[in-house]
């Protein structure tokens, strides 16, 4: 959605294709960076965006059997933005769609589901539509998340890199007397953990299982989780037994996974499509929009020079059809622009992943030794030292290697 309302901003025709009727399905991730935040600012949009209900999740705080740390404080960021808004991501998504409609390039096709791709030879030249219509572009991004159809219809297989956890997700209601700082922590027991998510009316609750646990549960039903949130969510167990079933749960099958190669001639992936960003960290969405302003920065000089071609050839007829702006038969995005963003967010996709395996490395060990699976012990002294909140705020705030938008982006093409 970021990528599209870049492009059409930048003058660039583009369409996107939504499977779904709506946006109104429950995401996993509701967290604005302040980066996030920035950028929207830059775009004159931040204000308007921050007008709908969210919550500015100020810490990150990790509570354990025995005792509370705050590893994460956002006060310290130097930013217009000292926070993570936690706003549902449907409503963020919906909030963009607007925006984009105002553009004249831009074009929302709801219930427009993907079943092929269109090719001239080895070049996707568009895609195929379940009704059977085609629709050809000189660019296809699938930016469809961590099970792409582009992906797979694409053959650019992903490699998953290690994930140990599962994550069940549910949601309680959220009253007036709960902790104020309580949006974005984590609950530790000796076996699982519990991550809260703060939104206006409702807690988003993530019960944590080994990878595959899923079947055992449900033997057991959910009194193990409302025995967990008893014992250590204390100030949600008036609500624990709200949960009745498994049924009002979503299970979410955690996976840290890696394309190598996110493009090839006429399509790029981005976003988890190109790589999966696992819950720990809470940084998926920022990856994500992160990778549309470095394809942005990439592809938009590309994509003006192929509009450029096509509209000096519209009216004329080659190959015996009419051809319209932006569709020359053979005019796509040079490949080497497609690798320059893989190349441009490489290494911060991997630095992140890297230490979401390792997280997820020690969970297991520690599961498997029968220890609690809470932070390593040095952290308590770590986060009291000086200065370490900050730091890790800002870190988590950006991200590795954040990227600028380009001013040129934005510009009037020139014809």
């Amino acid at each position: 959605m970021l990528l599209a309302y870049l492009l059409a901003r930048a003058g660039i025709p583009v369409t996107l294709l939504e499977s779904q009727k709506d946006f109104d399905r429950d995401f996993r991730g509701d967290s604005l960076h302040p980066w996030t935040l920035e950028l929207f600012d830059e775009l004159g949009l931040a204000d308007e965006l921050l007008e709908l209900p969210h919550f500015p999740a100020r810490f990150f705080r990790l509570h354990t059997p025995s005792g509370t740390l705050t590893t994460t404080d956002y006060s310290k960021v130097r930013s217009r933005f000292p926070y993570v808004a936690l706003m549902p991501q449907a409503q963020f998504l919906d909030f963009l769609a607007r925006k984009a409609a105002e553009l004249p390039n831009f074009t929302l096709r709801l219930d427009a589901k993907v079943t092929g791709l269109v090719l001239d030879g080895d070049v996707v030249a568009g895609v195929r539509l379940a009704d059977g219509e085609e629709l050809r572009a000189p660019l296809v991004v699938g930016a469809d998340g961590r099970f792409s159809r582009m992906r797979r219809l694409a053959d650019l297989p992903a490699r998953s890199l290690g994930a140990q956890t599962d994550i069940l997700w549910f949601t309680l209601p959220r009253l007036p007397s709960d902790p104020p700082e309580a949006d974005v922590d984590l609950y530790f027991g000796a076996h699982h953990y519990v991550g809260l998510l703060g939104r206006p009316a409702e807690w988003q609750v993530g019960y944590s299982l080994p990878k595959g646990g899923y079947p055992e549960l449900r033997e057991t039903g959910v009194e193990p989780i409302r025995a967990f949130l008893r014992e250590h969510v204390g100030w949600l167990a008036d609500r624990a037994d709200r949960l009745t079933d498994l049924a009002q749960t979503t299970l979410l099958s955690v996976d840290i996974s890696r394309v190598e190669r996110w493009y090839r001639p006429g399509l790029l992936l981005i976003g988890d499509a190109a790589h999966v960003i696992s819950p720990v960290g809470g940084n998926g969405i920022l990856m994500a929009l992160q990778d549309a302003v470095a394809a942005a920065n990439r592809l938009v000089p590309g994509l003006r020079r192929v509009n450029v071609q096509a509209e000096n050839m519209q009216g004329e007829n080659v190959q015996g059809e009419n051809v319209q702006a932006g569709n020359v038969r053979g005019a796509h995005v040079r490949e080497s622009d497609l690798r320059a963003v893989q190349e441009d967010r490489q290494a911060a996709i991997e630095t992140v992943q890297a230490q979401q395996v390792r997280t997820e490395q020690r969970v297991a060990k520690a599961r498997e030794s029968g220890k609690p699976i809470g932070p390593p012990g040095f952290l308590r002294w770590i986060t009291a030292v000086p200065g370490v909140r900050g730091r890790s705020a800002r870190a988590n705030a950006y991200g590795p290697n954040p990227p600028s938008l380009d001013p040129a982006v934005l510009l009037d093409p020139v014809r």
